[in-house]
């Protein structure tokens, strides 16, 4: 008996920056419990950039600008619950968050100023974002 071929599951995540200044992360109500970037799976028949707005609106009720594609990240560990493979955005809001959906809390949070119970590989992502924000320098595949 062969075994059903398996692929790793299509997710986004989006770096929101709010116009007053700083980037948005979410709490998030199911484990793994902690912070992470606003995002989440991509639904069938829906493209990336629509997942990206929707999972955005859904967990922290701003309605964002997509700006760009930063990076595809697709490390195995990356989520301890199931391989995925996320491409990340950034974009753009205004307003203040509010947690929605599957998010506890949704915050507005500065470089220096990051909770210490980022989930995922999130920390690796907004390290990356920073650099790539300082230096203009995208991550290397």
């Amino acid at each position: 008996m062969s075994e059903k071929p398996r692929t790793p599951l299509t997710t986004v995540d989006t770096v929101i920056e709010i116009s007053s200044g700083g980037i948005v992360l979410i709490e998030r109500k199911n484990p793994p419990q902690g912070w992470a970037l606003p995002g989440g799976f991509v639904d069938y028949g829906e493209t990336l950039e629509a997942a990206a707005v929707r999972e955005a609106r859904e967990e922290t009720s701003l309605d964002v600008t997509l700006i760009e594609q930063f990076h595809t990240y697709s490390d195995p560990q990356r989520d301890p619950r199931h391989h995925t493979v996320s491409t990340v955005y950034v974009a753009i809001a205004d307003g203040a968050p509010q947690g929605a959906d599957d998010a506890r809390d949704a915050k507005v949070f500065l470089e220096g100023e990051l909770p210490s119970s980022i989930v995922f590989d999130h920390p690796k992502i907004l390290a990356d974002y920073f650099r790539y924000k300082k230096t203009g320098q995208r991550p290397k595949p």
